[in-house]
């Protein structure tokens, strides 16, 4: 009985781990809208208010990305934990760090929505500050892909196929180095800097072709 006790015991704080986890990423993903206020107008002419929704595009553009960014870090952190079989002190930790990044992110979203309006995109301020948000999250999640990867540490299952994690790291740090690459354009061109993010599906889509490049292909069918 104590063996089962134990396995029962680890799969509940698993599965904390995991609620928890996803409690944050969904509020945070909620909290990147507040950002983005109603407009308030001052009569009821259609060109005023119109006017007033196309100042909240740059605030509804940082608000899709991040959107896509949380997004695409909770598919992943949901991929890794779909094999996690057992939990350790460093696993929480690291876990915790990949979360304090998600909570930044409304908080960087709407500082750098705020100041991506014509008149204020020369600051560099919020966009090094949204880079830096991004970049600590793709190295905690490349750090939590590496830990629990690695099968000294033991907590996943043994038939694991390696290369789906190798896999995973790479594009964790792929994601980051992109987002870096917006600071000096930045000193370049302020306006140019705001669509280096553009470059993530396309570098995404590279590191897809050069893997199936790569991958065996199955041997023909013997008549």
């Amino acid at each position: 009985m104590q063996p089962d006790r134990d396995a029962h015991r680890t799969q509940t704080q698993l599965e904390r781990i995991i609620f928890f986890s996803d409690a944050v990423f969904a509020i945070a993903i909620t909290l990147l809208v507040i950002e983005i206020k109603v407009p308030e107008i001052h009569g009821a002419g259609e060109g005023e208010l119109l006017r007033a929704i196309f100042r909240l595009l740059p605030k509804f553009m940082g608000f899709v990305l991040s959107f896509a960014i949380i997004g695409l870090y909770w598919t992943r952190h949901h991929f890794m934990f779909g094999y996690v079989i057992d939990y350790t002190g460093k696993l929480i930790w690291l876990n915790l760090f990949l979360l304090f990044g998600i909570a930044l992110m409304p908080f960087s979203t709407g500082l750098f929505g705020e100041y991506s309006t014509p008149s204020t995109m020369h600051l560099k301020t919020p966009l090094i500050i949204y880079v830096l948000n991004i970049c600590f999250l793709g190295l905690m999640n490349l750090l939590l892909a590496r830990y629990i990867g690695n099968p000294g540490n033991r907590v996943i299952s043994r038939d694991l196929d390696p290369q789906l994690f190798k896999e995973l790291k790479t594009r964790a740090a792929l994601v980051p180095v992109v987002f870096l690459l917006a600071i000096p354009v930045a000193f370049i061109n302020d306006y140019l800097a705001r669509y280096v993010p553009i470059l993530v599906p396309v570098a995404m889509k590279i590191l897809r072709r050069r893997r199936s490049k790569t991958e065996p292909k199955p041997e023909p069918l013997a008549e």
